[in-house]
């Protein structure tokens, strides 16, 4: 468990380095437990009543940065430019493309990004 929130918390602490490389795992978990907090922050906003979505949406301002920068740098590590990143506004196909690419592993040698973050 500690482990997860080590690797949940590492592109929070590089919240606008877009530089170098981010691994699968590092991408995966940060956007997992976002939308985990984003539905218990929902949740919660529910229960309390009125301002169901302000928690959340307040929450999603909070690592909209972070997301960026790890998405970027998850491009990085297959070896493509972070500004593959705005393929995601082509309606439908764009989503599909980013969801390609943040599933194919990465380089497995340094790229010009830097050193794969596998073996650091």
């Amino acid at each position: 468990m500690n482990e997860l929130i080590e690797w949940y918390l590492k592109p929070l602490k590089q919240y606008v380095d877009f530089d170098g490389r981010a691994r699968r795992k590092e991408y995966w978990i940060f956007l997992l437990g976002n939308i985990l907090i984003s539905i218990i922050l929902g949740g919660a906003g529910f229960a309390i009543g009125g301002g169901s979505e302000f928690l959340s949406s307040l929450f999603s301002l909070f690592v909209f940065i972070p997301s960026i920068a790890v998405g970027v740098r998850r491009l990085h590590d297959i070896g493509r430019s972070g500004w593959w990143y705005l393929i995601g506004l082509v309606p439908v196909i764009g989503f599909f493309v980013l969801l390609y690419f943040f599933l194919l592993e990465g380089d497995s040698a340094a790229n010009e990004y830097g050193p794969n973050p596998k073996a650091i």
